[in-house]
């Protein structure tokens, strides 16, 4: 079975690398992509913005979903309790357990990212956390943490935005 993954950015990534420069992000280090075309506009969009150069482009992959039994995953279902403390813990780079090659779960939005920061500052507690983030219909994002990983995703076309 093949599925169709999408990275968002200001320029073309034919080649998917590794950043480890921003390790502070939900899930750690890694090469971002999401199964939402929507969501990758998006962020190539806000992006390109924020960099004030390229342009906003979406890389399109195809993976064999068959990767995932010789992979070692993380996926979460939904934003629960795990997703949560294991979010922040990345975003306040104090993660310390495994290194996944690939890790799969909601994407936090701009509605979700102020509870998970009130939530990271100590302004609301765990249950009220996660009452606020249930009702939000999140996209997925899937984390390649590793070269192994990384392996599966082959680039299928780029697409300019403007």
């Amino acid at each position: 079975h093949r599925m169709i993954l999408y990275h968002g950015s200001n320029v073309e990534v034919r080649l998917p690398r590794i950043l480890t420069t921003n390790r502070s992000l939900d899930f750690g280090a890694g090469f971002y992509t999401t199964s939402s075309l929507n969501q990758a506009e998006r962020w190539a969009q806000l992006q390109t913005r924020r960099r004030g150069s390229g342009r906003a482009t979406v890389s399109v992959y195809d993976m064999d979903e068959s990767a995932f039994d010789s992979l070692s995953l993380l996926r979460f279902k939904e934003a629960n309790a795990a997703w949560l403390d294991f979010v922040v813990e990345n975003r306040k780079s104090l993660y310390k357990g495994e290194l996944y090659d690939l890790v799969i779960g909601p994407v936090a939005n701009d509605r979700t990212m102020s509870v998970i920061n009130d939530y990271m500052n100590d302004q609301i507690d765990r249950e009220t956390a996660l009452i606020l983030l249930e009702p939000q219909n999140l996209s997925d994002q899937y984390r390649f943490g590793t070269e192994r990983a990384l392996r599966h995703l082959a680039c299928k076309e780029v697409m300019f935005l403007d």
